[in-house]
């Protein structure tokens, strides 16, 4: 058939003839393996899984060792002629199909794809290349002994096979057969079984062709699934169907021993650093106690200026954390004890949408006193306002629907009593007359709107609401009103977007002015002062009459007497920002909060001072020093900030001019190490802020550094898939390329040393995980069976043994960011992409594991890192810019531990 003639060579009826015949010989072919395998797949099953090979984990290559399958496509006939070579070497005995009395056997490889093997195995015949056949090797009888090892050689995982001594091979000639013709057929057959049968034994083997457990199914993408194998050697787990291959411990003889339930510690929120001033207003005030309101993420933050349970000058915080999103607004009620503050819409982890709504609530208890609203906003809640002539008995709500939807509700029943679309433009400020309930002003986009309001009897849906349009006449028409204050004769002033503060008198209803529905009174321009350069964002009416505005881009306070005549003035130091609320305090106590989430106390004579700071953009880089109660930050607002956790304040910032995504402490605490998002990195002196090192690796970004424990080495991870090792000098100032961990096949995420600071685990986007041996020269360990037992300084890498339980059901790999092992070894922090964070029992090697979850950030968790003593948990708002420190509660004595020993000296051998 091979030599049959081409189209060209002869007739077509001779070529179509010769395909025809070929194509039936393969067919054929084909249902012969097919036969084949179905009765080794009938003579395996009553055997159980065909996972286990004879010998021990020394054991050398036998006769009986099962042949590699094929390492490429092979067609029907190199199958039938691997198959036959196959069953002539191995033939298949009862004994074979038992399951063996030793160790269970499993090669060594990578987790999620193929890896080189130091020594070449026998293949099977190729469509392009000729047999090969077995190296020499021991063969090894049923009963025989298996051959040591040699002495000096290094341990190797079960199923690792060593060259043994040259012995004579006692395979069977094919040609030895003294069968009858009659029975060659089924003898033929049951070779072919036998050597389909050799090659599901040696499918046992999965890591070495990165192929999938036999006796499990990964599932379909975005699963994570668990599988221990028969003799508890190894644990696999899948991320988006792809296998990840873990090792136990040789200390664990059973999961049984291992830790379960959530841990007796637990977290209580201790300080919240930041506040919302970029994006948001209506955003400050001052309660009846004398604390401070205001918000950030999730959280309402009640804070008291200077003393307190705060630590030493640093003041004391309470929180409100009955949100489930981002909170967008604040009302503070008549009374000065009740507050209203209404959160966006978002959605939770399985993506269900969570409906905004209006929390209102006491601030002496902090409990929830109404849910006002729950299903009738759209996207978010955008302004509030409570009724002041009969004592807050009323509550204004404007939604961030497209409508701008304004309702008026019953404090005390939570009911809605009117409701109107208001305008398709942003609405930024909402508010009642202090002089008659029934009078409310909004204003935003080019509008100022009048509302008569009638219904106030308390018939929920029957009140009806009128509106009335700011007529600006011979005045110049603003893009924007931010912001309106009433003032105590009932007049009211505007500040605009062109700098000018407005005077707007009440008067008689006028037939003539334009507008929609029955008005009792309306609204005229009467006066307008040019008081800023650039928008005026807030305006504030003090305790003795006269007006505090604050301005964008000059970033003045001014004060205005009655005819709008200035008093004084003070200006906002450009670190800070602009203004965007004010608040009047104690005395002639000013609070002030900017655009650059700083909060500032003080007065127009004497200045003012930060007393809340922040960050303003997206954060990632987080690091806690090694041995004071201070831990670094940075993000995407390229600011490099060191925080003092004890007195909850900024010890310095440093502009960086380009985004920080990582940093690490080096162990003397006297420098530390930045990562950047061109490939650069920095080591700075912590304490004279200077940049002693300035280097760049590549051109991607840098997702992690670290210090190796005794500061000898840094290690920087690169999304360009290497990691980069620098010497270190003693203090850290200086440092020279060690080398280069070149093999991770995606960009590196974490990486941890070992305690020794000799080896490296690291993690990477396609979820690898691959061990270094540093002081070898930045040498793959390729047998990760080796490091199941190593001990690590440190424990934020994501993939691994000690950690994988931490991950959900259904993770699709990103779901977590960020993981920290506490320093005494007892519990694991997780940062993770719902907004949470978790606190799990270490290790944490059971799927499922459950955890202690705690709410507050409003949107992704980028980071969490425990205190050099745990006494703390330091967590990363993603795009909420919040800094959250925790309390850890419950810990006990740092120095003991609970968690088992998991090296091979471990009591558990004994």
């Amino acid at each position: 058939m091979d030599g049959a003639a081409g189209p060209g060579e002869g007739p077509a009826e001779d070529t179509l003839r010769a395909l025809s015949q070929r194509l039936r010989a393969q067919e054929e072919e084909m249902a012969l393996v097919k036969a084949a395998l179905a009765e080794a797949l009938r003579l395996l099953r009553p055997h159980g899984p065909p996972l286990i090979a004879h010998g021990s984990s020394a054991a050398t290559p036998s006769r009986h060792a099962p042949a590699r399958p094929p390492a490429a496509p092979l067609s029907a006939r190199a199958w039938h002629g691997w198959l036959k070579r196959t069953c002539s070497r191995s033939p298949v005995t009862p004994s074979s199909l038992e399951p063996a009395r030793g160790p269970t056997l499993v090669s060594r490889g990578t987790q999620t794809e193929p890896e080189p093997e130091p020594e070449p195995e026998p293949e099977p015949p190729s469509l392009s290349n000729g047999p090969r056949f077995p190296p020499p090797g021991g063969a090894e009888g049923p009963g025989s002994a298996p051959t040591p090892a040699p002495a000096d050689s290094s341990p190797a995982p079960p199923g690792a096979l060593r060259p043994g001594p040259p012995q004579r091979s006692d395979t069977p000639r094919r040609n030895s057969s003294s069968a009858s013709p009659a029975e060659r057929p089924r003898q033929k057959l049951s070779r072919k079984a036998a050597s389909s049968a050799n090659l599901l034994l040696r499918s046992g083997s999965t890591e070495s062709r990165g192929g999938k457990d036999p006796l499990s199914s990964p599932g379909g993408p975005g699963s994570r699934r668990s599988n221990y194998n028969l003799e508890g050697i190894s644990v696999k787990m899948f991320l988006r169907g792809r296998p990840i291959t873990m090792y136990i411990p040789s200390g664990i003889r059973s999961m049984e021993e291992l830790p379960s339930g959530p841990p007796p510690e637990t977290l209580s929120l201790d300080w919240v650093y930041g506040y919302r001033g970029r994006d948001s207003r209506s955003n400050l005030f001052v309660l009846r106690s004398g604390e401070v309101v205001y918000f950030i993420a999730c959280v309402v933050v009640l804070y008291r200026p200077g003393g307190g349970p705060g630590g030493s000058g640093g003041g004391g915080q309470r929180h409100y954390r009955g949100h489930t999103d981002c909170v967008r607004c604040l009302a503070v009620h008549p009374d000065g004890v009740r507050v209203a503050s209404g959160q966006t819409a978002g959605v939770d982890k399985d993506g269900k949408p969570l409906q905004p709504v209006v929390h209102l609530w006491d601030s002496e208890t902090l409990l929830k006193l109404q849910e006002i609203g729950l299903g009738a906003f759209e996207r978010g809640v955008g302004a509030l306002a409570f009724s002041v002539a009969d004592h807050g008995a009323f509550l204004c709500v404007v939604d961030d629907s497209n409508e701008h939807m304004l309702s008026v509700w019953d404090c005390s029943r939570g009911l809605k009593l009117a409701e109107i679309k208001s305008t398709n433009d942003s609405v930024l400020a909402v508010g009642f007359s202090p002089r008659d309930s029934s009078c409310i002003v909004t204003s935003g986009k080019s509008h100022v709107h009048f509302w008569n309001w009638t219904g106030g009897t308390g018939v929920p849906g029957n009140g009806t609401l009128a509106r009335k349009q700011g007529v600006f006449g011979k005045y110049k028409k603003p893009k924007f009103i931010p912001c309106f204050v009433f003032l105590p004769d009932g007049d009211i002033l505007t500040g605009d977007s062109e700098g000018n503060i407005l005077t707007w008198e009440r008067s008689l209803s006028d037939s003539r002015t334009p507008g929609r529905g029955g008005a009792k009174e309306t609204y005229g321009i009467v006066a307008q002062a040019h008081a800023h350069e650039g928008s005026i964002f807030t305006l504030c009416l003090l305790r003795d009459g006269t007006v505090l505005s604050g301005g964008g881009r000059d970033r003045r306070l001014v004060q205005w007497g009655p005819g709008l005549v200035a008093l004084q003035e003070a200006e906002i130091p450009e670190r800070f920002g602009a203004v965007r609320a004010i608040a009047e305090g104690p005395g002639s106590e000013l609070l002030v909060g900017t655009t650059r989430n700083a909060l500032l106390k003080g007065d127009l004579a004497q200045g003012f001072s930060p007393v809340i700071q922040g960050h303003t953009d997206e954060l990632w880089g987080l690091c806690t020093h090694p041995s004071q109660n201070r831990f670094l930050t940075c993000g995407h607002d390229r600011q490099l900030c060191l925080w003092d956790s004890e007195g909850h304040a900024l010890a310095w910032s440093l502009d960086l001019k380009e985004t920080g995504l990582c940093a690490d402490f080096h162990p003397s605490g006297a420098v530390v190490a930045v990562g950047l998002n061109t490939g650069r990195w920095l080591v700075l002196d912590t304490q004279t802020r200077e940049i002693v090192s300035d280097v760049t690796d590549g051109n991607e970004q840098l997702s992690v550094v670290r210090y190796s424990p005794d500061g000898l080495y840094l290690a920087i991870g690169s999304h360009d898939n290497m990691i980069y090792i620098y010497s270190v000098s003693s203090d850290g100032a200086k440092s020279s390329r060690f080398g280069r961990c070149v093999g991770h096949s995606s960009f590196i995420t974490h990486l941890d040393w070992s305690k020794d600071g000799n080896f490296i685990m690291s993690n990477s986007g396609d979820y690898e995980i691959l061990y270094w041996d540093v002081a070898a020269g930045c040498k793959l360990l390729r047998n990760r069976y080796e490091s199941r037992d190593r001990e690590w300084a440190t424990y934020t890498c994501v993939l691994g043994f000690h950690v994988y339980g931490v991950w959900p059901d259904g993770s699709d790999g990103t779901d977590i960011n960020s993981l920290c092992r506490s320093h005494n070894e007892r519990v694991v922090a997780v940062a993770d992409d719902f907004c949470k964070v978790h606190l799990f029992q270490y290790p944490c090697a059971r799927a499922k594991a459950p955890s202690r979850v705690f709410a507050g950030h409003g949107s992704h968790v980028t980071s969490v890192r425990f205190s050099h003593d745990d006494a703390y948990l330091v967590s990363l708002g993603g795009k909420d810019a919040s800094i959250f420190q925790w309390r850890v509660l419950g810990a006990g004595p740092a120095t003991p531990s609970r968690t088992p020993s998991l090296s091979p000296a471990s009591s558990l051998d004994v």
